[in-house]
């Protein structure tokens, strides 16, 4: 196990990529850190609602432009996931109990936000019965029910590609549906060991059928290449 200085265990990504010289960044790549008043203000509002953001748990270095624009991702369904993934920060565990007054805290915020579009995703659930498809389906519905008029994206996991799973968040209609691949087919199961690449492809197949609009990303610098990720999009 590689752990940094300050004692976090790093990622697998992480501790292979140590092993590799760094170059000094260039200058233009660099920026400063503003915590301006409208960051300040979500920063206070997130935690006195005892929500959870992807900014946050998966410490993005863009979390002070965006909140001061203030645009933020929610993270629902607790601070631990199920899974692994090799290039994401949340902590991988057994999660505490479902929040089910979650869904209503999260609408009231995008509220009191004053948002036009909110973004919300969660962490995998292969603990409960239903891997979480209620909270999710719930969360879309008060956000809709509570803020007539804003879009919301739902960035969901695979739900084990079940289809009675996926079409309860489906009836729900996000105005987008995003499931992300990540990365590309040969190093998938390395990258991502608890998913598979085809039945990814089957969820936004799914999503499309039933008459969603799909979204879906790749994270590029983990060992792909171009032509790979050609052949991916």
């Amino acid at each position: 196990m590689s752990i940094d200085p300050s004692g976090r265990k790093l990622l697998r990504i992480e501790a292979r990529n140590s092993q590799t010289p760094i170059e000094r960044k260039p200058e233009w790549i660099k920026t400063r850190a503003t915590m301006g008043p409208e960051y300040t203000k979500l920063r206070s509002l997130v935690a006195t609602e005892g929500l959870h953001t992807v900014c946050q748990e998966a410490a993005c270095p863009n979390i002070f432009e965006c909140w001061e624009d203030r645009e933020a991702t929610f993270l629902i369904g607790g601070e631990a996931c199920t899974r692994r993934c090799d290039f994401c920060n949340i902590d991988t565990g057994k999660p505490k109990p479902l929040d089910r007054d979650e869904p209503r805290r999260v609408a009231e915020s995008v509220k009191s936000m004053n948002l036009k579009y909110a973004t919300i995703t969660g962490v995998a659930r292969d603990d409960l019965d239903d891997e979480g498809a209620w909270l999710y389906a719930e969360t879309i519905a008060q956000v809709h029910a509570l803020n007539p008029g804003v879009g919301v994206e739902m960035l969901a996991p695979d739900f084990s590609g079940h289809s009675h799973l996926l079409n309860q968040v489906f009836e729900t209609r996000p105005e987008v549906f995003a499931h992300n691949l990540e990365t590309v087919p040969r190093i998938f199961k390395q990258i991502r060991p608890a998913f598979r690449y085809e039945r990814s492809l089957d969820v936004i197949t799914q999503a499309r059928d039933f008459g969603l609009i799909t979204k879906s990303n790749l994270i590029l610098g983990m060992g792909e290449s171009r032509d790979e990720v050609s052949q991916a999009l």
